[in-house]
């Protein structure tokens, strides 16, 4: 059975931590509610952190002279000095992490689509921008996974998600043992995913390890965990997924009957054109992997990314075409 490295995520404590919200409330999110038997959480309410009660009454990002404030409609506070202060502190101390899970649309943790008004009344114009700290994470790390709990419904975004996580996490376990090895293993373990992903860093990937020319260990991770990065951040591409599937049959070339390549190319034009998950090809891929004990296809990411319990039912349906 695979052993997966443990990811640490970073999300808004009312997700499911605390019940922090503005009035009182915990936010399920199923997709964290699945992660948490398999990942380690650190997790920060700025809201709370920065004086603000539970209930309190709701912040909103104002425009003011062109720059966003932290205002309380109701009572007509200014909380911008406090929450910036509260933001640095937090990404000062933020430990090594592969991922980010943040509450939609918060004035402070959102990433992306918060809404800025250009004041106080009722009926003010929006604009839209980020939260202070949301704002903050995507600025600095931005490359890494970082989601809100709301696109984490989306399958294509969540498995994308999934991937990076237990990817950078498995390179991290690799780094720290502090020896070549253990990188090159992680990246023979990969190379089909990194195909998957961005054929160019692949290669590029390979050069940084195979050509090393005697450069510390750390200079190398350090290097290798860059291209990485970039990789890793969009995830699988259609055209480019269909590459690694025709290039792991052809390492079944001699033990297949003609009828059982015909199904498998049947399958991969099913997918091609949108109507067939990736989960059908994939599946027959394993089934062979596991009847001629294929071992170099076995040890390949690609084919399970991340732990199976993460899958849904759902997932098995419509949803693999990235």
């Amino acid at each position: 059975m695979q052993s997966y490295a443990r990811p640490t995520l970073f999300c808004s404590r009312c997700l499911g931590f605390a019940p922090c919200r503005w009035n009182g409330v915990t936010v399920r999110s199923e997709a964290i509610a699945a992660l948490t038997p398999h990942v380690d959480f650190v997790t920060a309410c700025p809201e709370m952190e920065i004086g603000l009660g539970v209930p309190r009454k709701p912040v909103r990002i104002v425009r003011v002279n062109d720059e966003p404030r932290l205002l309380q409609p109701d009572t007509g506070g200014d909380f911008t000095a406090a929450m910036v202060e509260r933001v640095r502190e937090i990404m000062t101390g933020l430990p090594a992490v592969e991922g980010f899970i943040l509450k939609t649309r918060s004035p402070s943790c959102g990433p992306y689509d918060v809404k800025m008004y250009d004041g106080l009344a009722r009926g003010a114009t929006v604009a839209r921008t980020a939260g202070f700290l949301g704002g903050a994470i995507v600025e600095i790390f931005g490359k890494l996974a970082v989601e809100d709990e709301g696109r984490l419904t989306n399958f294509v975004l969540r498995e994308r998600f999934l991937i990076k996580i237990f990817a950078l996490a498995d390179f991290r376990r690799a780094r720290r043992t502090g020896r070549i090895a253990a990188l090159q293993d992680f990246h023979a373990r990969n190379k089909l995913m990194l195909m998957a992903c961005h054929q160019s860093e692949q290669k590029a990937l390979g050069r940084i390890l195979g050509h090393r020319d005697k450069r510390p260990f750390d200079e190398v991770a350090a290097d290798y965990e860059q291209h990485l990065i970039q990789a890793f951040r969009y995830g699988p591409k259609p055209s480019q997924v269909i590459n690694v599937l025709m290039h792991a049959l052809g390492y079944f070339k001699k033990s297949l009957q003609a009828k059982e390549k015909a199904l498998f190319l049947d399958l991969l034009e099913e997918y091609r054109i949108g109507r067939a998950p990736l989960s059908a090809p994939t599946a027959v891929l394993r089934a062979w992997i596991a009847r001629v004990e294929e071992p170099y296809l076995a040890q390949q990411t690609f084919f399970a990314p991340y732990p199976p319990e993460l899958v849904t039912i759902s997932d098995s349906g419509q949803g693999r075409d990235y």
